[in-house]
């Protein structure tokens, strides 16, 4: 058993340095600027000895019922809800405000237990708001520095009174890390021309899932309909979301965790440190993730920073799936679709086969096929295919096309095996690897491709030179 933490206050007051201190990761954004967090944010704490989750919040705001910052206050509200303990955030330095007096009785009508802490008392300038917290009738205020680390045993004290030691010590097991599945690169030691393993696909295996695409094309509209929930901020503004915030779910006895970013707009583009820090934060998403839902506006879709992103998602290695959003807004969807399809052969040809599915964000139709199309994906980059039957297609592409002749030799090529899955990659030895040039690389990774049915994932292909067996040994020059 484990209990719950959210972190509250107003804006600017140092709650997402304070998470990003218990959870030992920089994961939500800090900057200067009030403001910056917007949607809740879920993370695996550790203070001392003991382990809880963590919930950083945007800043509480009084707003009208129709703004952005109203929506932020009601993802703030709806965290303070979900946890045990909620801590409650004043900037020392700045002192008790009236809107601090104003949400310390909205935090009051909770009925959960509230604990004050005093963030930024390092030095004498936070002293005199310290002593005036006493007045907000929470009792003895907890200093701290969550930049600096100070008093971090004292809220470690505070939070095992608050809930109780059968609770704050109830969970003393570590929780397994994710495995990213990926298997070692190939050494010469380990080929077998007679290989016939091909492990079966997992189907049970939790799956990662990150959704990316430009500013305001429906990425956390659609994840609030994956999840049946409004778990995300959304609306009509372009931009909303600034953090990459996790979503745990569970689609047919599978547990999935879903990753939602901020829109991606071309480089040029991107001046404000804030944003580049939100993109920034989007690409480490995109890096960690196994499945990459790459989201266009089917009203507007194959923008040039669409491709670029696609591209980017495979020069990652992750495995792509494009879905066409806002499709209830497209009035001839035959003609529409033909198009689209036509478009995503001719502009994305890196990808050869890369499913595409329509679907819409605001209504959930289409996300059945969304889901089957991202399991078919992952099927296929997690592939395996046996060494055997790898070699005796080598044999009968070699005689069909063979490789060209540099310097009057033609090269020839020995044997291939895949080194590892996550994307398919494949390491092939042939005599002067230098040598062979671009286009037969790619016929033999789009024989690849339709040969074992690996279509619309990235594939890899390294060439290595066979080692001369008499290369260490010395020359005789005795007579």
């Amino acid at each position: 058993m484990t209990f719950t933490v959210a972190i509250t206050g107003r804006p600017n007051v140092g709650k997402s340095t304070l998470f990003n201190r218990l959870v030992g990761k920089r994961l939500a954004l800090v900057d200067d600027q009030p403001g910056v967090t917007r949607d809740r944010r879920m993370g695996a704490a550790r203070l001392g000895d003991i382990k809880f989750n963590i919930i950083d919040t945007a800043g509480l705001e009084d707003a009208d019922s129709s703004s952005l910052e109203r929506r932020m206050r009601d993802q703030t509200e709806q965290a303070i809800l979900e946890a045990d303990v909620t801590l409650f955030l004043i900037d020392a330095r700045a002192g008790v405000t009236p809107l601090d007096q104003s949400f310390a009785t909205m935090l009051r009508r909770s009925g959960k237990p509230i604990l004050l802490v005093a963030n930024k008392v390092e030095g004498r300038k936070g002293d005199d708001g310290y002593y005036d917290a006493y007045s907000m009738g929470f009792g003895e205020p907890i200093p701290i520095s969550a930049e600096h680390g100070e008093g971090m045993v004292d809220l470690r004290d505070a939070l095992v009174a608050s809930v109780g030691e059968d609770i704050a010590f109830g969970n003393d097991e570590a929780q397994s890390s994710d495995d990213s599945g990926d298997a070692e690169i190939w050494d010469d030691q380990d080929f077998d021309p007679d290989d016939d393993f091909e492990p079966e696909y997992d189907n049970t295996k939790p799956l990662s899932i990150c959704v990316v695409g430009r500013p305001n094309a429906g990425k956390s509209t659609l994840i609030n309909q994956m999840v049946g929930a409004d778990r995300l901020l959304t609306g009509p503004e372009a931009g909303i979301t600034r953090d990459s915030i996790s979503v745990d779910w569970e689609w047919q006895g599978r547990a999935i965790k879903l990753f939602d970013t901020a829109g991606m707009r071309r480089k040029a583009r991107v001046q404000e440190k804030l944003e580049k820090l939100s993109v920034a934060d989007a690409l480490r998403a995109v890096q960690y993730a196994e499945i990459v839902v790459i989201i266009f506006d089917a009203t507007i879709p194959f923008e040039k920073q669409d491709l670029h992103i696609v591209d980017l998602v495979a020069r990652e290695g992750r495995a792509p799936v494009l879905a066409f959003n806002k499709w209830d807004l497209i009035k001839d969807k035959q003609a529409v679709l033909k198009d689209l399809h036509e478009k995503t052969e001719r502009l994305l040809p890196q990808l050869r086969g890369l499913r595409t599915v329509t679907l819409s964000g605001q209504t959930g139709k289409g996300l059945d096929r969304l889901m089957e199309a991202i399991i078919e994906t992952d099927r296929i980059w997690n592939k395996r295919v046996s060494t055997s039957r790898l070699n005796r297609w080598l044999d009968e592409v070699q005689a069909y096309h063979p490789p060209p002749a540099v310097s009057g030799r033609r090269i020839r090529f020995k044997y291939i095996t895949q080194a590892k899955t996550r994307p398919p990659t494949f390491v092939a030895q042939c005599t002067r690897p230098e040598g062979l040039p671009a286009s037969y690389e790619r016929y033999l990774l789009n024989e690849l491709r339709a040969t074992f049915e690996l279509p619309g994932v990235p594939l890899r292909l390294h060439l290595r030179k066979p080692e001369n067996p008499y290369g260490n040994r010395k020359r005789n020059t005795s007579k």
